[in-house]
């Protein structure tokens, strides 16, 4: 018995614990499918001007110190709206500084972004001009400032949403000579990969620039946080409308719980749709009027919510949605589109735009008042192609190399966006790679005094480069044989030295090639001097150093590089050679004249010490004698 009771309780615990498992799981799953993220977005924000980080109120929101800039002077900064982030500095770029100024920021993970650009003006500035100038991002200009934006809250910042794919954001301010640009702040928030997807062709490749949000019955400006929203959505900004017509239509809030809010992809805060504007008997209509730029597209989103105590059920409100005349959604009825009373609902639609006027009019059925929670407006941007990175590098290594003044700028990219390219690089768009290329090069008489570098050949694509009237020094690089498309190579008024590449021979395409007035010397290719007689224009003169062509010298017997490398090696080896046997000779010449010096010093000595010797010898002679005398006479002495 005890047995199949602990067999019971067994089950019933295996039992118990795959419901408890299933829960878990099918929680996570609902989870993932109202995507919730397990990670917060990326999210940076930048203090122009500012040298350390700073936080603002009222949600303690970090701004980190300036970085990344590419020019520009930091100042004390004049807020121009309540609505701007409460900062202290700033970075202005006047044109001395050049007529494009970037910020380059690394780094970035690849995704969708809410780019944000907030605008201010110098404290206490001796002039008081309203700068005027335009924004790109990505290559892609967003935006062009117009005469006014400081009077106006939601024109104090450019708002663009963007996807970002090479790990960086460009973030350009051009001049239009209107005043220095002048940046407040910077914003880079990350946002769902397919917010604000409003065609199956939408996604990389298309910008969507921010014309307006309005929240409809709101009586204060309002950011996501202050709506409590989801960090994904980007911490948008609403401008309030309480009225679209004096007399017209009013304001309703409730506050139920609204349903079907803050879900992705573009995860709206439920405090949008407490609130709303209803028509009224006299004028059941609701128009809204709004300037636009002509000739684009734009992306229009309308939100609803039937907040209203009066509709209780399907049919009651009915209206149709009308944009400049044609109808976009017809018959509308929020409690059965949205499926409830207080549910929020989305609508949204393209509409080309040939005017100057966007018009929306919700149009009531049957005698009904229409309703409206928020406006949202885009203007559709199809993305440039960028240059092709390899060359961007190249005229980067040019900039540093030449010298180039600092009033040229060459920041950003090259080509894009097409209002406002490079001063001095010619581009033309490859539709073989959809990129653009650099064709043409046009710094003459720029001032520049630095040297040119092999890796100008990275410019494949260059048909004419016009470097006159500078003061470059160095070799010709032998890398400019190596541009196939190369048509026009002036490189005079110079200091070039050295003699002219070989390579420059392979240039089939070339037909003018100026080189006067430099420092050449050595003998002009045969290859160059043969094009002559093909209608090419060549110029060699005031080079003293050339020869080997009409109008130039004659030249002597011709050594290459290595023959004269050896010859110099040779002149050297017998220049050593003949020091060498010099310093032997005189070495010689010393040694014979200090033997013969110290030779004559002891020549009296050496005559005193023979007549001594010879003295000593007679001397020892005489006596040998008497000693042998004696002994003959007495006899030996030994003997017996």
């Amino acid at each position: 018995m005890k047995i199949a009771n602990v067999y019971n309780i067994s089950v019933y615990y295996l039992i118990f614990c795959f419901i408890f498992l299933f829960l878990i799981g099918w929680c996570f799953a609902f989870n993932l499918s109202d995507g919730v993220s397990s990670t917060a977005p990326y999210a940076m924000r930048i203090n122009c001007g500012a040298r350390h980080d700073v936080h603002t109120a009222p949600t303690n929101t970090l701004w980190y110190r300036d970085f990344g800039y590419t020019g520009g002077i930091p100042a004390n900064a004049s807020l121009p709206s309540y609505v701007s982030p409460h900062l202290d500095t700033l970075r202005y770029f006047p044109l001395s500084e050049g007529p494009e100024n970037c910020y380059i920021i690394n780094r970035v993970p690849k995704g969708h972004y809410s780019v944000r650009v907030f605008f201010g003006s110098v404290q206490l500035k001796s002039d008081d001009l309203e700068p005027l100038f335009d924004i790109s991002v990505e290559g892609t200009l967003i935006t062009s400032l117009k005469s006014g934006w400081s009077n106006v809250d939601d024109q104090v910042f450019a708002e663009a949403q963007v996807f970002l794919t090479d790990g960086s954001v460009s973030i350009c301010f051009h001049s239009t000579g209107h005043g220095d640009p002048a940046i407040l702040a910077l914003e880079i928030l990350q946002i769902d990969d397919k917010a604000y997807q409003f065609s199956q062709h939408s996604g990389q490749g298309i910008i969507l620039r921010t014309v307006i949000r309005l929240s409809c019955g709101d009586g204060r400006p309002k950011f996501g946080a202050d709506y409590g929203g989801d960090p994904w959505g980007g911490d948008r900004f609403w401008k309030p409308i309480t009225t679209f017509g004096e007399g017209g239509d009013k304001s309703i809030s409730i506050e139920a719980s609204i349903k079907q809010v803050s879900k992705p992809p573009n995860f709206y805060p439920a405090g949008l749709y407490e609130r709303a504007i209803v028509s009224s008997d006299s004028k059941p209509d609701i128009e809204y009027t709004m300037d636009v730029d002509p000739n684009r597209n734009y992306s229009i989103w309308l939100h609803f919510a039937e907040i209203d105590e009066s509709i209780n059920g399907v049919g009651q409100r009915v209206f149709d949605i009308i944009i400049n005349g044609d109808i976009a959604f017809e018959e509308v009825d929020i409690v059965k589109f949205s499926g409830d009373r207080n549910s929020a609902l989305v609508l949204n639609t393209t509409v080309p735009v040939n005017g100057r006027s966007l018009t929306i009019t919700l149009k009531p059925k049957n005698r009904d008042h229409a309703i409206i929670c928020a406006i949202e407006i885009f203007e559709i941007i199809v993305a440039e192609s960028k240059t092709l990175p390899d060359e961007v590098k190249a005229l980067q290594t040019l900039k540093t190399t030449l010298g180039l003044p600092v009033r040229l700028g060459w920041n950003g990219d090259p080509c894009v966006p097409q209002q406002h390219p490079w001063s001095g690089a010619d581009c033309q768009f490859d539709k073989s790679t959809s990129k653009w290329v650099i064709d043409g090069l046009g710094l003459d008489n720029q001032g520049l005094k630095g040297f040119l570098q092999n890796d100008i050949s990275k410019l494949r694509h260059l048909q004419s480069i016009n470097l006159s009237g500078n003061n470059i020094h160095g070799a010709i690089p032998s890398s400019l044989g190596a541009i196939p498309s190369l048509e026009v190579l002036d490189l005079s008024y110079n200091s070039f030295n050295g003699s002219i590449p070989e390579t420059l021979g392979q240039l089939t395409s070339l037909q003018r090639l100026y080189l006067n007035s430099n420092s050449l010397s050595g003998r002009v290719p045969a290859a160059l001097g043969g094009r002559l007689l093909h209608r090419a224009s060549f110029n060699f003169t005031d080079n003293h150093g050339l020869c080997g062509i009409p109008g130039l010298r004659t030249c002597g017997p011709h050594l290459t590089a290595g023959a004269k490398i050896g010859l110099a090696f040779g002149v050297l080896g017998v220049f050593l050679l003949i020091v060498t046997c010099s310093v032997c000779c005189w070495k010689r010449r010393q040694n014979i004249l200090r033997t013969q010096q110290m030779a004559a010093r002891e020549a009296p000595y050496a005559k005193k010490r023979t007549n001594l010797s010879q003295n000593i010898q007679l001397s020892r002679h005489h006596n040998h004698h008497g000693q042998s005398r004696t002994a003959a006479e007495n006899g030996p002495i030994l003997l017996s």
